[in-house]
């Protein structure tokens, strides 16, 4: 067995104070040094340990190895971190756009509740065919985050394949648009790339694919997978209906229950006593009431055709948002992870160093004690 292996015996947290011990005197095995029987006083398990097998010098190559390792891993825990403030902050300051869109579309929808209105991306039609747009990150070293969204339109697609739907894809992001790729039996119409930072830009290309293919009734409803922003240890996959939108300026999900999305957590990552901690607020802009004398110069159906793709692209750009920030908070924790694994790992090689090294040093000293024995 191989040094790179003892990995594998500090994989499974289960089992590692009970191997340990047992590999540890494996060790010494070799110097014929006394000792008793492991078995005595320990269970019998059903599992063996392979004895480690690999010389002080690899034992300190690996150690450096993985510190090393550990210092990449904290460093990119560090960059997750502030990059998720970042992203946070674009969700709030994007806001109130948002919010000013909602208020306008409020009170024109008040004065069109008596009046036949077409409006097209309100209009219901029967569902034939469903465009999924499936939101993805650009980059691994996330945990599950990339797979959770992937499953979630897998299992999305087979709901539609049941109902006898046909559905298209509209991928954004590397990693969706690899997995796509690699299925040429799923029908993608668009691959696109998202950014280190969304943009208004990036929006409008998604709303500008989506808003033709459903004025053009290619596709009678378009739904939206993203992963919603929950906290910093959690983040939900969801699929909310991007058209046709709600008069009213709401997000509605897949069974058509609409929900008022202007209230948000806003979670800062300061140090308190030398220590990283979360605080987290709560963030609500308050929408006032638009005065009963306030008149619109041009007709309601010409401001809602002007107001509703505006606010078509707001929603997709704040679910570009949302999923960076649970894609960095993802990484964050993957890399916490992986810098407390680093640390048992290295604990765990040092004490096997530390072992060997003193099982050498006993042996030379038997040795140099049989010596002078054998001279007397």
């Amino acid at each position: 067995m191989s040094c790179s292996n003892l990995t594998m015996l500090v994989s499974s947290k289960s089992t590692v104070s009970d191997a340990s011990s047992l590999s540890f005197r494996s060790v010494l095995s070799p110097f014929n040094l006394p000792s008793h029987n492991p078995t005595s006083s320990y269970p019998t398990r059903s599992w063996s340990v392979t004895p480690i097998h690999c010389g002080l010098r690899d034992l300190r190559d690996r150690i450096d190895s993985v510190k090393n390792t550990q210092k990449i891993t904290e460093a990119m825990k560090l960059v997750a971190a502030a990059k998720v403030r970042r992203a946070q902050e674009a969700v709030v300051n994007g806001r109130p756009f948002s919010e000013a869109l909602v208020e306008v579309l409020y009170n024109i929808n008040e004065q069109l509740q008596t009046e036949d209105v077409d409006v097209p991306l309100t209009k219901v039609r029967p569902v034939k065919k469903v465009a999924l747009v499936v939101v993805t990150g650009d980059r691994g070293l996330c945990g599950g985050f990339n797979n959770s969204i992937i499953k979630k339109a897998e299992a999305r697609i087979s709901e539609l394949k049941e109902l006898g739907l046909e559905y298209t894809v509209i991928s954004v992001g590397k990693k969706g648009n690899s997995y796509f790729l690699r299925r040429p039996y799923i029908p993608v119409d668009k691959f696109l790339e998202g950014g280190t930072l969304p943009t208004a830009k990036e929006a409008q290309a998604i709303a500008d694919d989506v808003f033709s293919l459903f004025i053009s009734e290619e596709v009678d409803k378009v739904e939206l997978l993203y992963t919603k922003f929950v906290s910093l240890v959690k983040s939900d996959p969801v699929i909310h209906t991007l058209l046709p939108l709600s008069p009213k300026g709401e997000i509605c999900d897949i069974n058509g229950v609409c929900v008022d999305a202007a209230e948000d957590e806003f979670f800062r990552l300061t140090t308190k006593e030398g220590k990283l901690t979360v605080e987290r607020d709560t963030v609500r802009t308050s929408t006032s009431d638009f005065s009963p004398i306030l008149e619109f110069e041009q007709d309601p159906v010409q401001i809602l055709d002007a107001l509703l793709p505006l606010y078509l692209n707001s929603q997709i750009l704040r679910s570009l948002q949302e999923s960076l920030a649970s894609e960095l908070a993802a990484r964050m924790s993957a890399m916490s992870s992986a810098s407390d694994n680093a640390s048992e790992l290295k604990r765990t090689l040092s004490m096997v160093y530390n072992r060997q090294r003193q099982a050498k040093i006993t042996g030379e000293i038997l040795e140099i004690v049989a010596g002078a024995n054998a001279l007397t």
